[in-house]
């Protein structure tokens, strides 16, 4: 089995602008540019296409969607309560990097982060206004729009997180080969991981990942600019957002330079500071007693439903609401996931499997539901009791949504620019963890791959969230999404199966040594037990 590329790494290596593997790296940019050549060229007339491709994708393949999201879910449960759930990742005696509260912020930060800022406030709203079913701008609607925004940002997102997070992690650090997604398949496929097989797996990773964190660079700079417009009269348009794109894209090359314990780690934690003390201060000047009231009782409904609202595909109904929503998160957390999964394995080695997916799983989704509670929850509230008109706003420019809650509460400008600030430093963690993981895929693994390399990367990703925006906007960025989360899908199906058989691989191999060592144990204890005999003689 080959050994981890980032291992033995001379310091000549380290001082080269690139260091490629170019049989992934030249493919995946060819596509890119190739892409950004196409959109640019056809101009806005690319918004119909990016439409019509979102439609019939999500038309014809939506029920597969739900189905395999729920299969991943279940299959990363399973594994962590089987026999596999004791596997250290790393092996017996590793441990740790980064302490339990570094290593939440980090996930959380690389997981939601700009998403949960955009759609906290809008999205409850909006299956406020326009639920799948029922009447619109009811108490049923309020909370059946959490239920649905609960289900979105809940356990099937992270639940596809833990599957490839764990895949990476154990065939990196236990099994010692390169940081890439097709060494997953080393026991279905042998040696071809290192051969066009693996290359292909590792191409569609990597535009898989790179369209995916462009639909979050693009939800968070049409944020930053509708902020910035509600703040200081800045123009809100395509123009004023690909600058901005350009200009948030330097401060993610520069975090990117600084490596992940001093730029990412550090940004992570900042991000944690300023988001606590974001929900903390709309929990106290907000709707208090109904933000913790709603946030138990939306909890309740979620899980009570689970089942009926995961598996629910409108097959009744064909009111085209769900390809719009809950078929765009799936796709768009699945393509998403390369990203996210490799990142979470890079600063998770010490764990036993059970610790990471119970890790993955539960802490960064009750802090979802927390916030979606409370941001969500209080625009609801306004809306029940009359107070304020929130929808109207969202319903013409979704990314005002969280100023115009913001506006109704003391010191609406200041919040205003620290949810600005927020939503920047989510884009830089966004940006720069992308960079180091999609650098990682063309770099065959290496784990410290030169500063030009993650530079390129760094400024591709922003490129291609300013094309998306440029062709088409927000219709763009979630056709980006299905498009690669598709095919990525069934490359996840196949993740599973192979998982199963290294970590069967691997627990007969502990077994066999646990064995070993009770027989030594049990030889030296027979052999003492003879020496006293024969010593008292």
């Amino acid at each position: 089995m080959a050994s981890n590329t980032d291992k033995g790494q001379t310091t000549e290596d380290k001082k080269k602008l690139f260091d490629i593997d170019p049989w992934v790296f030249w493919p995946s940019t060819i596509l890119i540019v190739f892409f950004i050549f196409i959109t640019l060229y056809i101009g806005e007339p690319m918004e119909r296409v990016f439409s019509s491709i979102q439609d019939s994708i999500s038309n014809f393949g939506g029920w597969f969607f739900v189905l395999v999201v729920n299969f991943f879910l279940v299959f990363s449960l399973f594994i962590a309560f089987s026999k596999y759930g004791n596997i250290r990742l790393g092996g017996k005696t590793a441990k740790p990097e980064f302490k339990k509260l570094s290593w939440f912020a980090m996930l959380f930060s690389a997981g939601m982060g700009i998403g949960i800022l955009f759609w906290s406030v809008g999205e409850p709203v909006l299956h406020y206004v326009n639920p799948p079913y029922g009447q619109p701008e009811s108490i049923e609607a309020a909370e059946k729009s959490m239920q649905l925004t609960f289900l979105h940002w809940g356990f099937h997102a992270w639940g596809i997180y833990a599957l490839v997070g764990m895949a990476l992690a154990f065939f990196t650090f236990n099994k010692k080969l390169p940081l890439t997604i097709s060494s997953i398949f080393y026991p279905l496929i042998g040696e071809k991981v290192h051969g066009k097989t693996g290359k292909i797996i590792n191409v569609l990773a990597v535009l898989a990942t790179l369209f995916g964190l462009a639909t979050s660079l693009g939800l968070g700079v049409q944020q930053v600019s509708a902020g910035l417009q509600y703040l200081t009269g800045f123009p809100d348009s395509t123009n004023s957002q690909v600058l901005l794109i350009g200009l948030i894209t330097l401060a993610a090359t520069a975090s990117v330079v600084a490596g992940i314990s001093k730029g990412v780690k550090r940004l992570s934690q900042l991000n944690l500071v300023i988001g606590v003390s974001f929900l903390l201060f709309i929990i106290i000047v907000g709707p208090t007693l109904f933000i913790f009231s709603s946030f138990v009782q939306n909890t309740g409904t979620y899980l009570q439903d689970f089942f009926q609202i995961s598996f629910w595909t409108e097959t009744y109904t064909q009111s085209g609401w769900q390809k719009d929503w809950t078929v765009f998160y799936w796709a768009w957390w699945i393509s998403w996931s390369p990203f996210v999964g490799m990142f979470i394995a890079r600063v998770s080695r010490g764990r036993t499997i059970r610790e990471f997916v119970l890790g993955v799983l539960i802490v960064p989704t009750i802090i979802t539901f927390l916030w979606l509670s409370a941001f969500g929850g209080s625009a609801l509230f306004l809306e029940l009791n009359g107070l304020a008109d929130i929808s109207t706003a969202v319903q013409e420019n979704v990314a005002t949504s969280l100023f115009t809650l913001l506006g109704n509460f003391p010191i609406g400008a200041v919040t205003s620019t620290v949810g600005v600030i927020l939503v920047m430093s989510f884009f830089v963690t966004s940006s720069d963890s992308g960079s180091l993981v999609i650098d990682s895929l063309t770099a065959g693994g290496k784990l410290d791959a030169p500063v030009g390399q993650r530079i390129f990367w760094a400024v591709t990703e922003g490129a291609v969230a300013a094309v998306l925006l440029i062709g088409g906007g927000l219709a763009a960025l979630q056709t980006a999404s299905i498009i690669t989360g598709l095919p990525f899908s069934i490359i996840l199906i196949f993740m599973a199966y192979s998982l199963t058989k290294g970590l069967s691989q691997e627990h007969s191999k502990l077994l066999k040594y646990e064995l070993e060592k009770e027989r030594k144990s049990y030889k030296d204890i027979v052999f003492e037990v003879i020496s006293k005999r024969e010593s008292k003689k």
